[in-house]
């Protein structure tokens, strides 16, 4: 039998971080949370933007989407992560690796070309306000949006249709909660260097380039913020890109530790960081728009109200 039907016929054991049964146990109780809060405030923060038409405003739309993408995310990873932390049964085909991993690198990819293009959004809203309407059209959202999702497409077919050649011949336990780029190279009894060569140069082209165009953004944004001469127009201005700041820090700061680094180095911390990207951030991006924004405060109060008048008609 040849290298790629060995790979192929294969099944690939989704070991997690922990064989621990105790463990395990409160892994599956804590994910299992994170999971549902993911799933219903991404949900919520997705209605209360399309039901009200205060919110229909370009930077409300792209953050409809990044929720919509998140909730789509966990969604690709935890239920499967929850079954093999209750079953005995850990397997996935290599079919279905390589569908999740295809959907996880297009997915994150996703979340990164959203959130530049939502500080392209600040930058023109702080430093060209009289433009805005014009500079931020509907049209042009609509073609942002667009070429995020190719862009993205395109990126994740070509990292699963590299990891097609790779032979895997030996150990298929995956000490890991999904299939991950990093994790099956290291499985490899073939030659990947191509596939990590490809890895690294595009990898920074599509994560590094956005986030310098991020920060170019926020360098502009600072200094017009600091030409604003009262403190309360200072303040307000910054409340405005507060939340998209701590959502870059968190899920740069997470991705970076991941795969900025030589494929020899992986090792199980960054499977925590993982986690902190996969889990903690989707969870954390409803919270982090919606605390102190009264804007989605009064569409999230009305949507509910809504809700519950109509359970009592």
């Amino acid at each position: 039998m040849d290298g790629a039907n060995q790979s192929e016929g294969s099944e690939f054991l989704l070991l997690g971080i922990s064989d621990r049964p105790e463990q395990q146990r409160i892994l599956f109780w804590m994910v299992l949370c994170m999971y549902l809060v993911t799933v219903v405030g991404n949900v919520l923060i997705v209605l209360a933007i399309s039901s009200d038409s205060c919110l229909h405003t370009p930077m409300y739309f792209f953050l409809a989407n990044l929720s919509f993408t998140d909730l789509f995310f966990v969604t690709n990873t935890i239920p499967k992560m929850l079954v093999n932390l209750q079953s005995q049964n850990k397997a996935i085909s290599y079919a279905g690796c390589l569908t999740q991993l295809y959907f996880l690198v297009s997915l994150v990819t996703l979340d990164n070309l959203i959130l530049a293009v939502m500080a392209y959004d600040r930058y023109v809203a702080i430093c060209r306000p009289l433009h805005y309407v014009t500079a931020m059209s509907p049209k042009l959202c609509i073609w942002l949006l667009t070429f995020c999702w190719v862009l993205s497409i395109l990126y994740g077919l070509i990292c699963t249709l590299l990891m097609t050649r790779v032979t895997f011949c030996g150990s298929r336990k995956i000490h890991y909660i999904f299939c991950q780029m990093y994790v099956l190279l290291r499985l490899a009894c073939s030659n990947i260097q191509v596939n990590h060569t490809v890895l690294m140069a595009m990898g920074c082209f599509i994560f590094l380039t956005p986030l310098g165009f991020m920060i170019m953004s926020y360098v502009r944004i600072i200094r017009a913020i600091l030409q604003i001469p009262s403190a309360t127009g200072k303040y307000k201005a910054f409340s405005t890109c507060a939340s998209h700041l701590a959502v870059v820090s968190l899920f740069y700061g997470t991705l970076c530790m991941v795969y900025l680094q030589p494929l020899h180095t992986y090792s199980m911390k960054d499977s925590v960081a993982t986690v902190m990207y996969a889990v903690v951030t989707p969870m954390m991006n409803p919270f982090i728009y919606s605390l102190r924004n009264k804007d989605m405060h009064g569409a999230l109060g009305r949507l509910l109200q809504g809700k519950a008048f109509q359970r009592l008609k």
